[in-house]
C-alpha cells in the first residue's frame, strides 16, 4: 500500500513538472518571437499642451537625438511616420488618447504611462524638465515597459459617447453653481428662496424674489432656465443613444436606482465586460476601495482611493444615495448598505453609501456580462432556504 501510495505521489510529481516544462517552453517560444520583431528605435514622448518633448534612444541605449515638436496630428506625422517599427512611451493626459492612436496607425508599440504608479515620479525628483521626462520614459520603455504600469486608452467610439455625457455634466455643474449662487446673494439680504428641485428653480424663484432684488438677479434665473433646457436635449439625446446603439443597457436598468445615464456611462466608461477577470475588480478600477497603509501593528482607517473615472464615481454614489434614500425598493443592496450605517461610528452613512457603490458596481458588470435576470433578493433568498434546510 506504502509502495503505490510513494507511485502515485512521484507521478503526481512528473506530471507536475512536465506542464511546468511545457508552460516555460511556450514562454521562451513567445519571448522569442517577440524579440524577432525587430525594433528599430526606443521614444519617450513628454506631451505639451502647446509643445512635446522627445528622446529616441537606439538598441543599445544610446540618445541618438532629442528635441520638440507641436502637438498636433500634422506635427506627430512628420516626426514619427517615416521612423522604422519604434517602441514609444507617453504620458497619460489630455493629448495622449488622440496621439497614441495616431502612432499605432503608424506602426509603433505605444505605452501610456501611468505616472501616479511610476516609481520615481515627478513629486519625488529634484530635478524635473520636460527634456528630463522625456529622456526618463524612453529608458524605461526600452529596459521593461511594465515599470510605465500601462493603461489602455478607450476606443475612440466609446470616447465620443462620453463626451456627450461630459458635456452634460459641465452644464449640471454650472446650473448648481448658479442656483448657489442665487440662494447666497438673496440669503445676505434676509431672504430666503423656496426649496425645489433645480429643473424648476428658475421658476419657482421668480416669483419669491423681493423687489429690490428682482432686477439684478432676473438674468441669472433666465440663465439658469437655458441650462436646464439644454441639460434636457441632452437627456432625449442620452436616451436615444442608449436605447439604439447601445441595448445592451437595458440589462444595467434592471436594477431600481438605475437610470438611462448610470448605464450608458457603465457601458461607456467599462467597454468591454471581459477586461476584467473578475467582477470584484471593478470596485478598485472606479476607485471606491479604502487606501491601505499598514505598518507593523498600526492599520488605519484611509478613505478611498479614489482613481479611475470620476464621473462614472460621482454617478454610481448618487444611484447608492437613491437606493439607501426613501424611495429605494427593498434589496440585498439596500439591506446591505443598512447594516453598515447600523454600526453607527464616524461617518456610517457616508461609508454605506460608498460600500453600496462599489457593491452596485461589481453587480452591473455581472448583470452585463451574464444578461442574467435581476432578482433583487436574491442572496437572502439563498440565506432563507439554507436555514430551512438545516433546521430540517
Amino acid at each position: 500500500m506504502r509502495k503505490n501510495n510513494k507511485e502515485k505521489t512521484e507521478n503526481k510529481q512528473g506530471r507536475t513538472e512536465g506542464v511546468l516544462l511545457r508552460k516555460l517552453e511556450i514562454a521562451r517560444k513567445k519571448k522569442q518571437a517577440a524579440a524577432e520583431e525587430r525594433v528599430e528605435y526606443y521614444i519617450g514622448i513628454d506631451l505639451g499642451d502647446r509643445k512635446s518633448n522627445y528622446c529616441i534612444l537606439d538598441e543599445g541605449g544610446e540618445i541618438l537625438l532629442e528635441g520638440s515638436l507641436p502637438t498636433t496630428a500634422e506635427g506627430f506625422e512628420k516626426h514619427f511616420k517615416a521612423l522604422g517599427r519604434s517602441r514609444i512611451a507617453l504620458e497619460v493626459g489630455t493629448h495622449s488618447p488622440w496621439v497614441s492612436d495616431q502612432l499605432e496607425k503608424q506602426g509603433h508599440d505605444v505605452y501610456v504611462a501611468n505616472t501616479r504608479k511610476m516609481n520615481g515620479g515627478k513629486k519625488s525628483r529634484r530635478r524635473k524638465n520636460d527634456r528630463l521626462d522625456a529622456l526618463i520614459l524612453s529608458r524605461q520603455v526600452r529596459s521593461d515597459p511594465s515599470l510605465l504600469y500601462p493603461i489602455r486608452h478607450r476606443k475612440e467610439k466609446s470616447r465620443q459617447g462620453l463626451v456627450l455625457l461630459r458635456a452634460r455634466e459641465a452644464l449640471v455643474s454650472a446650473r448648481t453653481k448658479l442656483v448657489n449662487g442665487a440662494r447666497g446673494l438673496v440669503k445676505s439680504f434676509g431672504y430666503r428662496l423656496s426649496r425645489c428641485g433645480s429643473e424648476v428653480f428658475h421658476k419657482a424663484s421668480l416669483d419669491g424674489l423681493p423687489e429690490d432684488l428682482r432686477e439684478a438677479l432676473k438674468p441669472m434665473l433666465e440663465q439658469i432656465g437655458q441650462l436646464t433646457e439644454k441639460i434636457k436635449s441632452y437627456d432625449k439625446e442620452a436616451k436615444r443613444v442608449s436605447l439604439k446603439v447601445y441595448p445592451e443597457t437595458a440589462v444595467l436598468r434592471q436594477v431600481n436606482g438605475v437610470g438611462i445615464l448610470v448605464a450608458l456611462a457603465y457601458v461607456l466608461t467599462m467597454e468591454d465586460p471581459e477586461f476584467f477577470r473578475k467582477s470584484r475588480d471593478v470596485g478598485p478600477y472606479l476607485g471606491l476601495t479604502p487606501k491601505q497603509y499598514d505598518s507593523g501593528d498600526s492599520s488605519p482607517q484611509l478613505g478611498i482611493t479614489k482613481t479611475g473615472d470620476r464621473m462614472m464615481r460621482k454617478l454610481l454614489v448618487q444611484s447608492a444615495q437613491y437606493i439607501l434614500g426613501p424611495f429605494g425598493e427593498d434589496s440585498d443592496l439596500r439591506r446591505h448598505g443598512q447594516k453598515i450605517a447600523e454600526r453607527g461610528g464616524k461617518n456610517g452613512k457616508k461609508r454605506a453609501v460608498i460600500a453600496v457603490a462599489r457593491k452596485l458596481g461589481v453587480l452591473l458588470h455581472r448583470l452585463w456580462k451574464t444578461g442574467e435576470v435581476y432578482e433583487p433578493l436574491h442572496n437572502s433568498r439563498v440565506n432563507d432556504e439554507n436555514d430551512l434546510r438545516e433546521v430540517a
